[in-house]
């Protein structure tokens, strides 16, 4: 249980951090697009920015997918890291297939991780709507400036 315990106070702060560090990027990142006035000047700008916004979450859950898989083969709970992986991705993302179960001292973490990834996902939508958001007020402003008299 004190194994248990450990890997839950290490991975969900460590997946946390994680997370928060890919918005503060994300926040940079369109702040600094939106200083140099990249950002909301056209269609195919507001593309790469969206994309470099994906690009930078994508790689933050993927990464707490495999701290996740990495916990689950160092306490012994999987044999080798790509079936941790795939595992954990499967939990994250709450898909549940359930071809691979953990053994029972070790299956409340795969609750934990669907509980932990069901909020960084939202963590991350919530993001990408609010750099939508403000691209399309950034699009919306320079439509009303180019039919000013």
């Amino acid at each position: 249980m004190m194994a248990f315990l450990l890997v839950v106070l290490v991975v969900l702060p460590a997946s946390m951090l994680v997370q928060s560090m890919a918005i503060a990027l994300t926040v940079r990142f369109v702040a600094w697009l939106h200083r140099i006035g990249y950002a909301g000047r056209s269609f195919l700008r507001n593309v790469s920015v969206t994309t470099g916004v994906i690009l930078i979450l994508m790689t933050a859950l993927l990464t707490q997918v495999a701290l996740w898989a990495v916990a689950f083969v160092i306490c012994g709970a999987l044999p080798d890291f790509a079936t941790a992986f795939y595992h954990s991705a499967v939990n994250f993302t709450t898909l549940g297939y359930g071809d691979i179960v953990m053994a029972p001292d070790w299956r409340l973490l795969g609750p934990l991780e669907a509980a932990n990834g069901v909020l960084m996902f939202g963590v991350s939508a919530s993001a990408m709507f609010a750099v939508t958001s403000r691209l399309i007020e950034l699009r919306l402003k320079g439509q009303q400036g180019d039919a000013a008299p």
